[in-house]
């Protein structure tokens, strides 16, 4: 997957969420905070970032600068994907379905913050096992980097799309009332 020079695209920022974190010193404890945020153009440019810091807009910069640095080109079909893709990170799986159009997206949390950012309109989906809001964003960025188009599919199978879309019928023997 290219990586996409975020130079002259204009991208939205979305911050998904931001997390207290505190350290146990000797004199007692220290704060900071940590940010996920992601940014998208709404026409299939996305990147997600995670930023650490003393306070939390210094926290969302660095994650604004890390998911600059992320955007990755995805593959949309008519504000849907092409096909059902499942995306695995750490413990967490995302399933991703096309839709028919109309039918909006059907997401939670992290899942539909990325989505909505990168453009689609139409699509469904699913998390499975972890309920961290970070790994499940990386489990559908995952999903969405496996993403391949038909030239991709064609060069990996060595064959034509013709080949790949056209099945002989098979002619079954039927005797005695046993198929064959």
């Amino acid at each position: 997957m290219l990586k996409i020079n975020p130079e002259g695209l204009e991208l939205n920022e979305t911050v998904v969420f931001v997390n207290r974190v505190s350290k146990v010193v000797k004199g007692g404890r220290r704060f900071g905070f940590a940010a996920m945020v992601v940014v998208g153009n709404g026409e299939g440019i996305v990147g997600i970032g995670y930023g650490k810091a003393k306070d939390v807009p210094e926290a969302i910069r660095k994650g604004v600068a890390k998911a600059k640095k992320s955007l990755i080109k995805v593959r949309m079909k008519k504000k849907t994907i092409p096909y059902t893709v499942v995306g695995h990170y750490g413990a967490a799986t995302v399933i991703m379905k096309p839709a028919s159009p109309g039918t909006g997206v059907i997401a939670g949390g992290a899942v539909r913050t990325i989505l909505e950012a990168a453009g689609f309109q139409d699509i469904l989906t699913k998390s499975l096992g972890s309920s961290n809001n970070l790994n499940i964003a990386k489990a559908t960025m995952n999903g969405l980097m496996s993403l391949k188009n038909v030239k991709d599919i064609e060069k990996l199978r060595g064959k034509s799309i013709l080949e790949i879309y056209s099945r002989p019928f098979q002619t079954m023997e039927v005797t005695n009332n046993e198929i064959r």
